[in-house]
């Protein structure tokens, strides 16, 4: 049984940025039940940037190994070190490494769902029902609920909320050497997932060039392996790629949430980058081929999703198992301009 008046959690968090912005949902719920409480949550060095602008957490903790590792005797240890600093732990992962932590911390009360017969690793082992919790989030909340609790509806979750101060979002600017004079359009056209999630290069400079000839500037994120696509959206915009900027690759993930904070609006695919924009408040557009928004859509009153809604999607293939990619492909730009407009109108 859960501690009633915890001094301080741990919570084990997931590998993937949007499932750690999406994590934030937690922290809301465990803040609202113990607002005296300290949450530190420990997952990989790269997570840092997004849990410093959550602020309920106190202490993000690194988890020093690569995904896949399972190096025993290294976690046993980080678990030693952390004995005596925490009643409760919420193990996110379903791994059986991701418990052993905790274990060895020894937490009295440590939280999760099954996962990989965590028996004797977790204490308060949580049976899954997938149709009962349809979406991520909820299933994230609902640990931190007694296990016959009502299922916590959409509307009652905090959203994710990123905080960005005025200073941190000058200085990524002033070292990019970007302003906001023109209002910005942020694209986010790559998918670390695959090809599958991914809206074609031509479509995205469409949108960008119809941006950019109504008086705005387009700024494109993303990582190294964006670049190319990134770089053809600029190609194909011609004179007008004067306007846009090619941010994949030489951002941080600090600069790329602090630069996301001073868009105007977002277009993305289902992204890591598109849960940040939203969790920023950006007015977003976000783009579904073979994903479903029906699992971990982006959460946010400004939020519009565009997708085709196939018979052959969503499939959550990381490549189309057809070969023709139709239900990306046959979503015309307009789709996602009119989507823009909308936002804009409701934001007016």
């Amino acid at each position: 049984m859960a501690p009633d008046h915890p001094s301080a959690i741990l919570v084990v968090g997931p590998s993937w940025v949007g499932d750690m912005v999406m994590a934030q949902t937690l922290f809301s719920e465990l803040r609202r039940q113990h607002p005296d409480c300290a949450i530190d949550v420990l997952a990989p060095a790269w997570c840092r940037p997004l849990l410093s602008r959550m602020p309920e957490v106190r202490e993000a903790l690194s988890l020093p190994f690569d995904h896949g590792d399972l190096r025993l005797g290294e976690r046993r240890a980080l678990g030693r070190s952390l004995r005596g600093r925490y009643q409760q732990a919420y193990v996110l992962p379903n791994s059986l490494k991701s418990a052993i932590v905790p274990l060895s911390a020894r937490i009295p009360v440590r939280t999760g769902w099954r996962g990989e017969m965590r028996y004797g690793l977790l204490n308060d082992v949580r049976k899954l029902d997938k149709q009962r919790y349809p979406l991520m989030v909820q299933r994230f909340v609902a640990l931190a609920l007694p296990p016959r609790a009502p299922v916590p509806l959409l509307e009652s979750i905090s959203a994710p909320h990123l905080q960005v101060s005025d200073d941190s979002r000058a200085q990524a600017m002033k070292a990019h050497q970007l302003d906001t004079g023109r209002p910005v359009l942020g694209l986010c056209p790559g998918a670390e997932f695959g090809p599958a999630k991914r809206w074609p290069e031509h479509h995205y400079a469409a949108v960008a060039r119809h941006w950019i000839e109504q008086g705005g500037q387009v700024w494109i994120f993303g990582s190294g392996k964006d670049v190319p696509v990134a770089d053809t959206i600029v190609a194909e915009l011609g004179e007008l790629g004067e306007q846009a900027r090619v941010l994949a690759g030489a951002t941080s993930l600090e600069q790329a949430v602090d630069l996301l904070s001073a868009t105007t609006a977002v277009v993305s695919n289902d992204s890591g980058l598109m849960h940040i924009a939203a969790a920023l408040k950006r007015p977003l557009v976000a783009v579904y081929g073979s994903t479903s928004p029906g699992f971990t859509p982006p959460l946010g009153d400004r939020v519009a999703v565009v997708r085709l809604g196939l018979e052959c999607s969503p499939c959550f293939e990381r490549e189309c198992p057809l070969g023709h990619l139709n239900c990306l492909r046959q979503l015309p730009p307009s789709r996602v301009i009119d989507a823009l407009q909308q936002l804009e109108s409701a934001d007016a």
